[in-house]
């Protein structure tokens, strides 16, 4: 399902592995629990830029920076490259804004979290 009638990877799938590498490496800092944490990231923009087509089954590397931390709000960037080429194939960009799990609004980010963040910052 990753490719589309043209051959290539459907832009769908490019946010799909945005989102994958954020909270993965979220998860795999232990700065996010997606069962039972007190505070979570809502999605409120993305964005993305293609520059050279992607296709099943090429081997896709994820980079993630933070761009912007704020009070409760988080810009990520990616970067998707293909096999092993050093110019990305696409660029993109995720925002998160943190809320409290229960009532869904907006939080500060809780120190553990903000850490980790800057961690890539």
């Amino acid at each position: 399902m990753d490719n589309d009638v043209y051959g290539h990877m459907n832009n769908v799938v490019h946010y799909s592995l945005f989102d994958t590498a954020v909270n993965g490496w979220l998860i795999e800092n232990g700065a996010l629990d997606i069962h039972a944490g007190g505070q979570i990231g809502l999605v409120v923009e993305t964005g993305c830029r293609y520059f050279a087509e992607m296709a099943f089954p090429d081997v896709v590397t994820a980079g993630l920076r933070v761009a912007r931390l704020g009070t409760s709000s988080v810009r990520y960037e990616v970067g998707l490259f293909r096999n092993d080429e050093n110019e990305a194939a696409a660029e993109g960009f995720f925002v998160h804004v943190y809320v409290d799990r229960q009532t869904r609004r907006p939080k500060p980010l809780e120190a553990s979290l903000r850490a980790v963040l800057e961690s890539i910052a």
